[in-house]
């Protein structure tokens, strides 16, 4: 219980302040007021107990992760409604089979995101690109014992994350 008073005091003193300053980053009311109660739930699911010394600096610090991951699924999100925008309407999928592809595609944009860039590189070029492991060291300028590293750090990787979510 004393987490959540910690919670409840940091909202009473700065969620207004917060939402302000997401506001000046956002520039739109309604997002702002969203990822202002989602840094405050992402505070209430936290385990440990809050000391803080400069509160609107670690609010922010949250906040910011919070805003970036906002814009990382609104440009995924373009980029999606851009590719389903050229194809033939025979072959545009419904609302509901949009929406459920785009939750994939944020979910393994997730995964991906917590990968190092040559790691990730290395995993898309095999997964996506169908390229030997042969051909990626070629393509990366590094060695094949590399590449063999990399597909397994971003396979070990992309195990946890599926087996963390379902716990």
């Amino acid at each position: 219980m004393p987490h959540q008073d910690t919670v409840h005091t940091l909202y009473s003193h700065h969620h207004g302040w917060l939402h302000n300053w997401l506001r000046s980053k956002l520039g739109n009311a309604a997002d702002a007021a969203d990822l202002a109660q989602d840094t405050f739930v992402r505070l209430l699911q936290r385990r440990e107990q809050l000391q803080l010394t400069a509160p609107r600096a670690f609010l922010r610090t949250v906040a910011r992760g919070l805003v970036i991951d906002h814009w990382r699924r609104e440009e995924l999100h373009r980029a999606y409604l851009d590719a389903l925008a050229h194809l033939p309407d025979a072959e545009t999928p419904s609302p509901e089979t949009r929406e459920l592809l785009f939750e994939l595609l944020e979910r393994i944009a997730q995964m991906l995101d917590g990968l190092k860039p040559k790691v990730r590189r290395a995993f898309l070029l095999a997964q996506c690109e169908g390229l030997t492991h042969k051909a990626i060291a070629e393509q990366m300028g590094i060695s094949l014992r590399s590449v063999e590293r990399y597909i397994a750090d971003a396979l070990y990787h992309c195990y946890l994350l599926r087996y963390e979510s379902e716990s």
